[in-house]
């Protein structure tokens, strides 16, 4: 995969740090030989000086996966700042779900990222240099995502990272606010993000910051515009089935938020465990009630044993689906008793869609998902980010993010088009695959929901709710 890593990158930026960014590196020496999942010592590769010197194994990628390196200093630079030098190598994190029950997306997140640090490297790359992913699997674990970030910021020395699910940012919130640095994420729909993250609309200003941006549309966006859909097709009532970690909640809340509020109406709500064998007991609790549909918010897994035994019992009625749902193994595994089901997921109608798919197919075969787009996207800002900067520190990028993404600059859908504007003196406004990109003051993007239906062929795109269409069930400042 072209620019992607398993190996250690050490990061050098143009500059000297500032002197709160000194402040934080010794903040973040603490946090490693005290709690950090047990690594212990800030690696010696790490270096945010100018000089360039002898690199030593920085970013050669010698070292093992997560070893911090060979030990040497790495960077050769005695901290001083010569004006002129550039790092080599620039390398972001991505906590990844290389296994676990979310492990069936990754492969489309996974070639959304690389096809955008392709197109990155293509472009001359962020200040001239090599750009570069190292990807970690957390298995969407809290614990263990709070070692593989650890690991990333500490050991990798990474200054910005491209990843994290709603499972791990939300109980892990002050642990990833001590870092400060700064976390761009495909992933998370959790309502929760609602009015945390982002810069405050005060890009200058990082006292009020809270460093986690979100590139996807979250779930009161897409949630409210499954509720408007099902609202408009006349279902009234409602049962609820869903699983009891933060992802399955968060977006029935999101949903119910919207769906009562305009006047529907919920029979029936049934939390289960995932993982179970079978669910014949929680459906039959469920369907003593009535309702026009039923709405279904569980791990694929999880969900393809619940319709299973819905299909086996014959329950019937209208089911509507969470949209990590919409795929293809859930069809095959259910049959035919699944045609007609639909599910609401973020819009793939960014101004710069086909850009990322053409790219995106040549990178791999993996299927395009509701997060490939939003990945792509992901690594496009904070490339720019950086480039903009002149350095490639969490301060800069945190400065960063939202002047190259809000309005005001010359409108740029690539990360080459954004250089060259950013070379010529212009300001630039990056405009996304999976939506515009425009930044709210808590790191959000909004958009438009794609609204797919269950059929022979699997999972298509039948309708779509654009965008301005929920707005209004979004209250202002409250996204």
């Amino acid at each position: 995969m072209v620019g992607t890593t398993f190996n250690t990158r050490c990061v050098r930026s143009r500059n000297s740090m500032p002197s709160d960014t000194n402040r934080l590196v010794n903040r973040r020496t603490v946090l490693t030989v005290t709690g950090s999942g047990g690594i212990v010592g800030l690696a010696g590769c790490v270096s945010f000086g100018g000089g360039d010197g002898g690199d030593g194994d920085g970013g050669s990628g010698g070292g093992s996966s997560g070893d911090g390196g060979d030990g040497d200093d790495g960077s050769g630079d005695d901290g001083s700042d010569d004006g002129g030098s550039t790092p080599d190598t620039i390398s972001i994190g991505q906590p990844a779900a290389l296994s676990g029950q979310w492990d069936f997306l990754q492969p489309g997140v996974s070639q959304g990222t690389d096809a955008a640090v392709a197109h990155i490297n293509e472009a001359g790359g962020p200040l001239g240099a090599e750009f570069e992913v190292i990807r970690r699997d957390t298995a969407v674990d809290p614990q263990e995502a709070r070692t593989v970030v650890t690991q990333l910021i500490e050991n990798d020395g990474v200054p910005a990272i491209a990843g994290l699910f709603s499972s791990e940012i939300n109980p892990l919130w002050e642990f990833l606010q001590d870092f400060e640095v700064p976390m761009v994420t495909p992933w998370p729909g959790s309502t929760f993000l609602d009015t945390r993250g982002g810069d405050k609309a005060t890009p200058e200003d990082l006292s009020d910051d809270e460093w986690v941006w979100r590139t996807v549309v979250g779930d009161t966006v897409h949630t409210s515009g499954s509720a408007v859909y099902a609202l408009e097709n006349d279902l009234d009532t409602l049962g609820v089935l869903n699983g009891t970690t933060e992802g399955e909640r968060s977006y029935v809340e999101g949903f119910l938020s919207v769906y009562e509020d305009n006047g529907g109406t919920v029979a029936e709500q049934v939390e289960v465990e995932i993982g179970g064998s079978s669910y014949q007991s929680a459906l039959s609790r469920l369907f003593d009630a009535e309702f026009d549909a039923f709405l279904v918010s569980l791990p694929l897994e999880s969900a393809i044993t619940a319709l299973s035994d819905w299909s086996d019992a014959g329950y019937g009625r209208q089911p509507i689906l969470s949209d990590p749902l919409a795929q293809q193994d859930l069809v095959d595994q259910v049959g035919s008793d699944i045609y007609g089901a639909w599910a609401g997921s973020p819009g793939q109608s960014g101004p710069s869609f086909d850009t990322f798919e053409e790219a995106f197919s040549d990178q791999g075969d993996a299927e395009v998902n509701a997060w490939s787009p939003p990945a792509w996207d992901a690594v496009q800002v904070i490339a720019l980010a950086i480039e903009r900067a002149g350095e490639a520190t969490p301060e800069a990028i945190e400065r960063n993010l939202g002047p190259v993404s809000r309005d005001g600059g010359t409108a740029v859908s690539t990360f080459a088009e954004g250089k060259e504007a950013l070379a010529n003196g212009d300001e630039i406004s990056y405009q996304g695959a999976a939506t515009p990109t425009n930044f709210t003051q808590h790191g959000n993007v909004f958009g438009s929901v794609t609204i797919s239906t269950a059929g022979e062929n699997g999972f298509e795109a039948t309708s779509e709710v654009p965008a301005e269409d929920i707005r209004e069930f979004v209250a202002d400042g409250e996204y």
